[in-house]
């Protein structure tokens, strides 16, 4: 794929990034330059290799996907200027 003027300014509005026309001839050859460099990453073999998170190895940490109150219903309650029952009071909006 090669881009031409006309496409570096449409992406350069659609960026919305104001480019003077006489850098939308360099432009057009930077974004070239950007697919040539993603053709050559398309044809590296990568079958067999699984995802890294980083590049030494360490498994990510994980919680307990267990549902907790937060313990702080109090605390947060504090902040509140009504609280009734363990809730935020709220004028009544709707007859």
């Amino acid at each position: 794929m090669s881009i031409d003027k006309e496409t570096a300014r449409k992406v350069a509005k659609l960026a919305r990034i104001a480019v003077p026309e006489d850098r939308l001839e360099p432009l057009a050859q930077e974004f070239n330059a950007i697919l040539g460099f993603i053709e050559q990453l398309q044809e590296v073999d990568v079958d067999g290799v699984e995802p890294m998170v980083s590049v030494t190895p360490q498994r990510l940490k994980r919680r307990a996907d267990a549902v907790i109150d937060g313990s702080q219903q109090a605390a947060v309650l504090k902040n509140a200027p009504d609280a009734r029952e363990g809730f935020f009071a709220v004028p009544k909006v709707v007859e």
